[in-house]
């Protein structure tokens, strides 16, 4: 009974987040902006993400913990694709920012919109299509260039950080070692004087 109602309960929300998430239908005709496209996009790839992770076979996965705790497994399942879709967005979003794309999406749709009434040839800065292609595209990856540039420099400040630390603690390490043996020393020769200092009280006068 437990399994059963598991599993109903795991196609509901599955059935909740679909229609939840589902892209509106559009009239024929109608122009959509390329920034809303691209999140139609990543909303259907979010869902059929979802739907080829169900909790079917999540709960195969992990039959023995199912069989124990359905209840539990049902809400670790929904934070666990709650938490997939939010860093998935996440994602997404900083790659828009990195990029600026939704500015450049909104300019491409503006460019094809100014162009439909247009008769005579889309005028190209050089006339050349790979020219311009690479006049394009050359800033954005040299934008990502320095920004996977400054990711490296601070991923190396830490592991100097970290580095430093360890040889830190290594030389602490030493110079305690170092006071030990020197206490043991220390005691060593206090305890030789000592046997001494009782072999000299015990010598007959």
């Amino acid at each position: 009974m437990a399994e059963a109602s598991s599993d109903n309960l795991g196609c509901g929300c599955e059935e909740k987040r679909h229609e939840g998430s589902s892209p509106q239908s559009v009239p024929p005709g109608t122009t959509i902006s390329r920034v809303k496209l691209l999140d139609t996009m990543v909303d259907t790839f979010l869902q059929k993400l979802v739907a080829a992770g169900s909790y079917q076979r999540f709960t195969d996965c992990y039959k023995r913990f199912y069989q124990l705790q359905p209840d539990v497994t049902q809400r670790i399942y929904d934070k666990f694709i709650a938490q997939l879709q939010t860093s998935i967005r996440e994602e997404i979003s900083d790659i828009k920012e990195e990029g600026n794309l939704e500015a450049v999406l909104n300019a491409l749709d503006k460019i094809v919109e100014e162009g439909k009434d247009r008769k005579e040839p889309a005028w190209r800065p050089s006339g050349i299509p790979e020219k311009d292609l690479h006049s394009v595209m050359a800033p954005y990856f040299l934008q990502q260039r320095d920004t996977l540039r400054r990711h490296v420099q601070k991923q190396e400040a830490e592991n100097q950080q970290l580095a430093d630390a360890v040889l830190a603690g290594r030389r602490q390490v030493e110079e305690l070692q170092l006071q030990v043996q020197a206490r043991q020393q220390a005691w060593q020769a206090l305890h030789r004087e000592q046997r001494e200092l009782v072999a000299v009280l015990r010598e007959p006068e």
